[in-house]
């Protein structure tokens, strides 16, 4: 997995100063949406992301906590970075369903993460992917699955 264009990009900027944000604002162009959380890609490797998000006024919601559509946000972020860096060359994926479990209130920061089986890429219908957010203190506030639809790239014309 060492030629995925989206490691190898991570890897890159991680070698300079204020690498991983500039690699988390160039990340965040390509699905500007994301941009919302100003997300932070802490970590990526095939299989795994974790990425951070600050509690602050743009993501909260009306009793201060942080906005679960917002840590939905960065869940999405996780498990789109974490795609990319590992599907199979011949694949391609589509995110299909979400079900998340709202487990307490996002008082600090969110650590959010997605995680898959390095053996789950292959076509099918249903691809689940493991995504959790967690508190500055390590306790969950969001938990779930988000299903992928992963099928073969279409043959390309010569």
């Amino acid at each position: 997995m060492s030629d995925n264009y989206l490691l190898s990009r991570y890897r890159k900027t991680r070698r300079i100063p204020k690498g991983r944000e500039l690699f988390s604002l160039i990340f965040s162009r390509k699905a500007p949406y994301f941009g919302t959380v100003r997300p932070l890609i802490a970590e990526l490797r095939p299989n795994y992301c974790e990425v951070h998000i600050k509690k602050r006024k743009a993501v909260e919601n009306h009793i201060g906590t942080v906005h679960v559509i917002a840590i939905c946000n960065a869940l999405e972020a996780a498990m789109g970075a974490m795609a990319e860096a590992s599907i199979p060359k011949h694949l391609r994926w589509i995110p299909k369903g979400m079900d998340v479990r709202y487990t307490a209130k996002a008082s600090s920061n969110i650590v959010a993460t997605a995680e898959v089986d390095a053996d789950a890429w292959e076509n099918g219908p249903d691809l689940p992917v493991t995504v959790t957010a967690r508190r500055d203190d390590g306790t969950v506030v969001v938990a779930g699955t988000i299903h992928l639809w992963v099928t073969e790239k279409p043959a390309r014309d010569a």
